[in-house]
Formats: structure tokens, C-alpha cells, sequence
């Protein structure tokens, strides 16, 4: 069965990743079975999109719901879904963000925020940082400064800064009063699961109020409780720190593509009519998901249990040899090896049906599981990563 379906799948679809050589079919929580009837435990849920779990059953039933009574229609009319997901997602976002947009993926929301940002400052240009990754789009792509990423994307839309992550000095020495927008993944994933200090963030934030620069939070996966908060933004990792745009995507409906943008008054207040427009975004199925997975979360209480396990895991880790250490926060980690073969882990693992992910850092193996993780399966990885090294 799945030698067939390869076989189909490679004929008639463009390439896009080197894939696993398996079906997945089936999944809940943070299990996924194969075609051929294969568990295997599920550290990376999809690029960090299955936060609830697969199937989580609120959010299935949700989708349902909606399902029978209306799949879709655009933002030319007012839908109660929308309404209540809007209001829900804005009720857990920090207070200073008042206002939602709804598109379809994370690298459309990076577009519309830098777009948004030039609006609110009539600049054109951005600065975005090393190691940064926004997406496959124009816009965003020529923000990205990850890799070969830049070069695929080319001829890049002009305008586009570059500063080194976590060095503020080297933000200063291109904000001047052309630029529109800071923009950052607050913890890069990507890159190796690099974080910078507090302090960094705080910086940030004076230098864009000095300068009138707009600062872009790009939590494409640090939102929706991956860290352990409802967003970095505002939390103590980032010195409470609130930007003026939060860009959202992955998690936000549990596998229903879905992306947002959430803004304070002062960008708010010059967008009008017709200055954003989206098809699908915002359509009834998508906001249904939307609304459920936070309350998921919420009733779940997947905040404080992405705070257990992270703690779990890290002690669980500590001492291990052949690792130097673990990045990240809540459960966007990167395990640290003191060689590079984050690779090699990676495919040893899946031998022991474990799905991890690599990154751009040969060193370092990343882990973004659903938020429902429980210490049990958590402990089967790292039983079975000690014993690969």
C-alpha cells in the first residue's frame, strides 16, 4: 500500500521535502499511525502545527459543526464564527493588541504586516535579521536571511535590511528614517533554535518608540502556547515586551490553514477599507478551528502542561553525554549535540519511530511536539535518544 502510494504521490506532485518513507493516516494526540499500521511518536507535529494534537476531539467536533451548516463564505459578509474567533484570539493576545486580521498561511501574514507597517509609516524599507526565516512568498522570502532561502526567492523585492540577531548596535546602524519595520522571529527556529536575551528585546522596542519604527513579531511558531504563554510577546523570556504587529500562523487550527495578524490602535487606525483583502481568509471552517483549538488549549490546560514537560525534558537531558545542551522555551526546543550530527540523530530516531527535526545548525535537533505531550512519552524519547548516542 504505501510503495503505491509513493509511487502516485511522486509522479503527479512537484518535489518539495526529502520525505519520511512512510503514510501517515490516522493520528491522535501526539501519536500518528501509518498505512502500514505503524505508531510513531510525533516530536515535530507538521512543522509545529499539531499543538492540540491530532484529532483533538473539540476540535473535531467544531469542524464538524461548522461543516454541516456552512463550509464558506468571504469577508463580504459578517459570520458569527468570525466574530467569535476574533474576539476569542484577541481575549488571550496582550492587551495592547486590539484588532485581528485573518489570511491563510504564515508567510501571507508576514506579507500583509509588512505591508501594514508601511502604510502606518509611509517608509518602504525592513529590517529583518541573520538567521530569520518569514516564508516562501515575494515579500516575505526577500526578508529571509536563513540559508539558500533569499537566493531561491530572487529577484528579491527591494528594500530589505539584514542585522545580526541579538545585537542591537547592528539594529541602530540601519534605523534611520527610511526603515518601516523591525521585524524578528523572537526565538529562531530554523537557525538552530537560537534565543537572545531580554535585554536585546527591550532594546528593540526603545530604539522602534525613538525612531518610529513598527516592531514585527513573527510567531509563526513561538504563538498560541508553544512557549508556555500564549505568545512570547509580553512574557518574561522577551522582558514583557509587546510589539506593535504579531504575526500567526501553524498551530492556530490545529491543521486547518489559517494565519493571522493581530495589531495595536496605532497600525489599526490607518488601515481602511479595501487596503487588505484575502478570499479565504477568515472563512467560517478555519475560524470554527480557530475558536476551538484555543479553547482546547485553554480547558486542557496545555499551558502550564508545555511548562512541565519542558522542565521535564531538560532534566531528563542534563548530564547526558554527547549533548552540550538544550535552546529554546516551553516546547520549541533544540537539543544541543557536541558534534554535528543532529542528522544522523534525526534518522536513528525514526528507526525507534520517533519523528524529530533538523535545522540549519548540523548540531542541533528540534523538537516541537503537540502541547498535550505527557511525561510518559516524553520519557520514551529520551530513553531511545540515549540510547542512539
Amino acid at each position: 500500500m504505501f510503495a503505491e502510494t509513493a509511487e502516485r504521490e511522486d509522479r503527479f506532485q512537484l518535489a518539495t521535502y526529502k520525505k519520511f518513507r512512510f503514510a501517515a493516516e490516522r493520528g491522535q494526540g501526539a501519536w500518528v499511525e501509518t498505512s502500514e499500521g505503524a505508531r510513531y511518536l510525533d516530536l515535530y507535529g507538521g512543522h509545529a502545527v499539531a499543538a492540540t494534537g491530532h484529532c483533538h476531539p473539540h476540535v473535531v467536533a467544531a469542524i464538524k459543526a461548522q461543516a454541516e451548516r456552512l463550509l464558506f463564505y468571504s469577508n463580504l459578509v459578517y459570520s458569527e464564527a468570525r466574530a467569535r474567533a476574533a474576539e476569542k484570539l484577541i481575549a488571550v493576545a496582550p492587551e495592547a493588541l486590539t484588532k485581528a486580521f485573518f489570511c491563510n498561511s504564515g508567510t501571507e501574514a508576514n506579507e500583509n504586516a509588512m505591508r501594514m507597517a508601511r502604510m502606518r509609516t509611509r517608509r518602504e524599507k525592513i529590517i529583518t535579521f541573520s538567521g530569520g526565516f518569514h516564508g516562501r512568498t515575494a515579500d516575505a522570502i526577500s526578508a529571509t536571511a536563513l540559508g539558500k532561502y533569499r537566493e531561491i526567492g530572487r529577484p528579491n523585492v527591494p528594500g530589505h535590511l539584514f542585522a545580526e540577531f541579538g545585537d542591537i548596535e547592528s539594529v541602530a546602524a540601519l534605523a534611520d528614517e527610511t526603515i518601516a519595520a523591525v521585524m524578528l522571529e523572537p526565538i529562531q527556529s530554523m537557525a538552530g533554535v537560537r534565543v537572545a536575551t531580554p535585554e536585546f528585546y527591550r532594546a528593540l522596542r526603545e530604539l522602534c518608540n525613538r525612531r518610529g519604527i513598527v516592531l514585527i513579531y513573527d510567531e509563526v511558531q513561538t504563538g498560541v502556547g508553544r512557549t508556555g504563554d500564549w505568545f512570547f510577546a509580553g512574557s518574561e523570556a522577551g522582558d514583557g515586551v509587546v510589539p506593535d504587529i504579531i504575526t500567526l500562523a501553524k498551530a492556530l487550527g490545529s491543521g486547518v490553514p489559517v494565519g493571522a495578524c493581530l495589531v495595536n490602535s496605532c497600525v489599526a487606525e490607518c488601515i481602511k477599507e479595501n487596503d487588505l483583502g484575502t478570499t479565504f481568509g477568515g472563512g467560517m471552517l478555519a475560524m470554527a478551528a480557530v475558536n476551538a483549538t484555543l479553547e482546547a488549549i485553554e480547558r486542557d490546560g496545555m499551558l502550564e502542561n508545555v511548562r512541565d514537560i519542558e522542565k521535564y525534558i531538560r532534566e531528563q537531558l542534563a548530564g547526558i553525554e554527547g549533548i552540550f545542551g538544550v535552546r529554546g522555551r516551553g516546547l520549541l526546543l533544540g537539543i544541543e549535540f557536541t558534534e554535528p550530527v543532529a542528522a544522523t540523530v534525526q534518522k536513528k530516531l525514526l528507526e525507534h519511530r520517533i519523528i524529530t527535526g533538523t535545522s540549519s545548525d548540523a548540531r542541533v535537533l528540534r523538537l516541537l511536539p503537540p502541547l498535550c505531550l505527557i511525561k510518559e512519552d516524553a520519557g520514551l524519547f529520551v530513553e531511545s535518544l540515549r540510547q542512539v548516542l
